[in-house]
């Protein structure tokens, strides 16, 4: 795949790309839970839906925010997508029957993170306004509000097992079965600022990524803390980056990071391995995603914000969407390395 003006191959790892890209960076990636639809959220306002098809992506339908947008998720049974951003609103857009987005929660501060609790038929957004609200999207307030300690920077839903990322390091749990307690408040095992959280599939756990490079995985039962860990990852030699996104495959439960080192890698927390190294593409990896079943990992590799707007030239940017398709022996876990454990 000829890209011209890049002095490094944006795309080393045999993935294709999706048409047309973004044309400022991307800020979250979506697949539908039901089907191949992917949706990228980006800074230039927009959100975008392609439809994914063997070997090629077809641009599907887009709407506008009024300014730039942070994050998607789609509702469970995947008509619906939603997204939130700058301009402090979320929007529902009935993508598969092709209605207009209305608007469907709203914050004093921008809204970072949006998730769908199919079990409770619910959306749940957080902001830095310092805020959680929990909505119903046939009405016009919230069901919930819960207050933050500090503003929301990552969130992730395993029902009834639900995670958010603070500013400050805070790690907030919430059993979903009563969401208006925290079931447990701890200090992130990282010592730099939180960037991404993905619960468990088992939803015994979740892991936490930070801007210095390292993941943690952290078990809720008391009795299993002995199987806590934190590791280091995307960095190279004195260079740190940040763990942008973790992504838990929906089969084998082994997961996948990526960063800002523009590397994405896959890993088995069981038995304390990494599965497979990518090599790194030309530019950051802000956001990342599998589809349904596991036979897509869907990457974008632009701007990811981590030095600052100085760094960052609209003009001579990149933004590109890849998705790359796992082979088994990248995802599927393996045993412990000694210990004959299947």
């Amino acid at each position: 795949m000829a890209l011209s003006g890049l002095n490094v191959n944006p795309n080393p790892n045999k993935s294709y790309e999706v048409f047309p890209s973004p044309s400022d960076s991307v800020s979250s990636l979506s697949f539908s839970p039901v089907g191949n639809y992917l949706v990228a959220t980006s800074w230039d306002n927009q959100v975008r839906c392609w439809e994914i098809q063997a070997g090629s992506s077809q641009p599907k339908a887009s709407i506008s925010h009024d300014l730039p947008v942070l994050c998607s998720t789609w509702k469970g049974d995947g008509t619906a997508v939603f997204s939130g951003g700058c301009d402090k609103l979320v929007k529902m857009w009935p993508l598969m029957s092709g209605g207009p987005a209305t608007t469907v929660a709203a914050h004093d501060a921008p809204v970072k993170e949006v998730a769908w609790i199919q079990s409770m038929n619910l959306l749940v957004t957080g902001s830095w306004d310092k805020t959680l609200k929990y909505w119903d999207t046939r009405q016009a307030q919230p069901v919930h509000t819960q207050q933050l300690p500090e503003r929301c920077y990552a969130l992730t839903v395993q029902y009834p097992l639900m995670v958010v990322g603070t500013a400050d390091r805070n790690l907030i749990v919430y059993n979903l079965q009563n969401p208006q307690t925290e079931f447990k408040r701890i200090q992130s095992p990282l010592k730099y600022q939180t960037r991404c959280v993905a619960a468990f599939p088992d939803q015994q756990g979740f892991l936490v990524g930070s801007i210095e490079g390292r993941v943690g995985v952290h078990h809720l039962d008391d009795s299993q803390q002995s199987k806590n860990f934190t590791f280091k990852c995307h960095r190279e030699g004195t260079e740190i980056y940040s763990v942008n996104s973790l992504n838990f495959h929906p089969v084998h439960h082994t997961f996948a990071t990526a960063g800002s080192d523009g590397a994405f890698n896959f890993w088995d927390k069981d038995s304390k391995q990494r599965l497979k190294a990518m090599a790194r593409c030309s530019s950051p990896i802000p956001c990342s995603t599998f589809n349904h079943d596991g036979s897509i990992f869907a990457y974008a590799v632009c701007y990811d914000w981590s030095k600052g707007a100085e760094y960052h030239n609209p003009a001579t940017a990149k933004t590109y969407i890849y998705l790359h398709s796992p082979q088994e022996m990248e995802v599927k876990g393996k045993p412990r390395v000694g210990t004959g454990r299947k």
